[in-house]
C-alpha cells in the first residue's frame, strides 16, 4: 500500500492525510455557497467498459459519487477489471473529498482511468476501485453509451436520466 509523509491508516487501514478535518463539514464553493458533499451510492445496472472493441470492465457491483452539480462518477472494483490492461500513473490529483487519485493507462491511453490511493475514510470503501473516463472509452450504463461531462478534469458519466445542468463547461468554473 503506498504511503507518504503526512498520510497514516485510519481505522479501516487505509491510507488517509493526518491532521485533516473531515472534508465532509467544509463544503464552501468559492463564491461562499455551500455544496453538499458527495456521497457514495450502490449501482443496480450492469457497468461495461470497451476500448476498441475490446472488453476492459464489467460489474453489476458498481458503485457511483454523486457530487454538487457534476455527473455521476462511477467505480469498478479491481476484481472486475482486466487489470492486465492496466498500467498504473504517478499520483497526480487531489481531491477535497477523496483524497489523491492515481492515473492509469488503460490499454495504452494515458490517463482514461485513475484510482484513490490515499484516502479520506469517508470514502475508504472504494479505495483501489477504478472510474473510467468516457472521453477516452467506450462507457455503458446497462445498453445506454454514456457521453462524458464537459471540461477537461470531470470523469462524469452522462446518462439520458440526468437533469439540469452540469458543471464543467465554459462559465461554470464557479460552481
Amino acid at each position: 500500500m503506498p504511503s507518504s509523509p503526512g498520510a497514516k491508516s485510519g481505522t479501516t487501514g487505509v491510507p488517509r492525510y493526518r491532521n485533516s478535518p473531515s472534508p465532509l463539514h467544509q463544503g464552501r464553493s468559492p463564491s461562499g455557497a455551500i455544496q453538499d458533499p458527495p456521497r457514495i451510492e450502490p449501482v443496480s445496472q450492469v457497468l461495461r467498459v470497451f476500448h476498441n472493441k475490446k472488453p476492459i470492465a464489467e460489474t453489476t457491483r458498481g458503485q457511483r459519487v454523486c457530487e454538487t452539480a457534476g455527473a455521476p462518477t462511477y467505480y469498478f472494483p479491481p476484481e472486475d477489471v482486466d487489470m492486465t490492461l492496466i498500467q498504473p500513473g504517478d499520483l497526480s490529483s487531489v481531491c477535497e473529498w477523496k483524497g489523491v487519485a492515481q492515473t492509469l493507462t488503460v490499454d495504452g491511453l494515458v490517463g482514461a482511468a485513475w484510482r484513490y490511493v490515499r484516502m479520506f475514510e469517508e470514502f475508504a470503501a472504494l479505495y483501489q476501485w477504478v472510474a473510467f473516463h468516457p472521453r477516452h472509452l467506450l462507457c455503458f450504463i446497462d445498453t445506454e453509451l454514456v457521453s462524458h461531462q464537459d471540461g477537461g478534469f470531470y470523469g462524469g458519466w452522462v446518462s439520458k436520466n440526468l437533469a439540469g445542468p452540469i458543471k464543467g463547461r465554459a462559465g461554470t468554473e464557479h460552481w
